[in-house]
């Protein structure tokens, strides 16, 4: 189902490699590596409970029989995985019923009030997704949306509209299911939230909107048996986390993942996270850039043929299929040549053009090669980069499931916000930025 082509490595130099990969694949299967605790995901497909798959799919489909809109609020693995799966197979153009909006992952006053007004004449319900309950920005958004829900049908009645995906036992949110009766779902304890597509926090947005949530899982289960191995031969996921290592060590510090279809943007924004969470500890790791192309050709492409070799290109040969032709039409437009070609066979040559002349200005070209545009293979695909993630992690020495560096924008906000638990912080940093001429 997936390839990967034109690597600067050959096999045999690879598996030059193959003791330390064996040695972290290893430690990962007996739960002894850097973060240990968050390796739930590892197996998560192929031990899915069918009872709670079949609760998830019947409530979804209760919701989409009666629900105008779902509102999804969460942030980072919250709703990433989702929002890129459902842009992934949405239409282009329109709406489908339920439309499904995300919220609760930015402090925008005008972002959080169109909403608002776009709800008002909307039959709408909420899934709230935080493990904690604490995330500032999916709390806030919460907040808002269900005062909307209480003044429309009442505080014991407004319950039956939200959703929550929660910490099983404990936080702010797990408390509020209990007090009012909220149909819940579980972020498990053993998955971190960029790991947890796989879970009902993404499943359940998925399901209702409509996709195979069931192919997707089953993308997955195989994704997990084909990447199961230690052998660099048979493990294309290795292979390709140890490529990136060894490209990064010649000086490559930026990774560019290249798309060829509009509706894989989000899908590249879950990847960012993924990486950039993952691997970027202790002054190193690989930066994350992702660009749509051919679009972005007419605008970083310049820099990338010209500029700095500091990065290499990843690219993701995976488009929606259609038959489109271009038409033959009356008059001269200089496109006469083209007539009759398909627009999908337009885009594999742009691609392949693209990729040699790259090349040929001294960039490095990785091609990740995908068969099929299914939920299927987007749950094979997304399950090949997770375990590549955590490899690349572990070859630079960090743990792939923390994100220590977040805690510091949040320290400092909360403690602007005057959060109680703040409070001793709160002098010294505005003094600071008054010392900038910030406040």
């Amino acid at each position: 189902m997936l390839k990967l082509k034109n690597s600067p490595y050959s096999i045999e130099e690879l598996e030059s490699y193959q003791r330390e990969i064996t040695e972290l694949h290893e430690a990962m299967e007996a739960r002894t590596s850097l973060g240990a605790e968050y390796l739930g995901w590892l197996h998560a497909p192929s031990s899915f409970e069918t009872k709670e798959m079949e609760r998830l799919l019947d409530l979804a489909a209760k919701i989409r029989d009666e629900a105008d809109v779902l509102v999804v609020a969460g942030i980072g693995g919250s709703y990433l995985g989702a929002d890129a799966l459902i842009r992934a197979f949405k239409p282009a153009f329109g709406a489908n019923k339920p439309e499904i909006l995300f919220c609760g992952n930015n402090l925008s006053a005008a972002y959080m009030q169109e909403l608002l007004d776009y709800l008002c004449d909307k039959r709408f319900f909420v899934n709230v997704i935080s493990k904690s309950g604490r995330t500032v920005e999916t709390a806030l958004a919460f907040r808002f949306l269900k005062k909307e829900l209480q003044e429309r049908y009442g505080q014991e009645a407004a319950g039956r509209y939200i959703i929550a995906t929660t910490d099983a036992e404990s936080g702010a949110l797990r408390r509020q299911v209990e007090e009012e009766g909220y149909e819940s779902f579980v972020v498990p304890a053993d998955i971190g939230g960029r790991y947890s597509v796989m879970s009902a926090v993404g499943l359940f947005p998925m399901a209702v909107a409509g996709l195979d949530i069931i192919g997707f899982i089953e993308g997955m289960v195989q994704a997990e048996e084909d990447f199961s191995s230690a052998k660099l031969k048979e493990n294309t996921a290795y292979r390709y986390a140890l490529t990136r290592k060894l490209l990064y060590d010649k000086g490559n510090l930026l990774e560019i993942l290249v798309s060829y279809e509009p509706a894989l943007g989000q899908f590249a924004e879950w990847y960012k996270q993924l990486f950039g969470e993952s691997e970027g500890k202790n002054g190193g790791g690989i930066f994350p850039m992702a660009v749509a192309n051919t679009t972005d050709l007419h605008s970083l492409g310049q820099i990338i043929q010209e500029g700095p070799k500091i990065f290499f290109e990843t690219v993701l040969d995976l488009r929606k299929p259609s038959g489109l032709i271009l038409p033959v039409v009356e008059g001269d437009d200089d496109l006469a040549y083209l007539e009759g070609e398909e627009i999908f066979s337009m885009g594999k040559k742009a691609l392949l053009a693209t990729l040699l002349a790259h090349e040929e200005a001294g960039v490095t070209n990785l091609l990740l090669e995908v068969k099929e545009y299914s939920e299927r293979a987007l749950g094979y695909l997304m399950y090949f980069m997770m375990k590549a993630c955590a490899m690349s992690a572990y070859l630079g020495g960090v743990n792939p499931f923390d994100q220590p560096g977040v805690e510091a924008y949040k320290n400092n906000m909360l403690a602007l916000l005057g959060s109680p638990s703040y409070q001793e912080y709160k002098g010294p940093i505005e003094k600071k930025l008054k010392e900038r001429g910030l406040l």
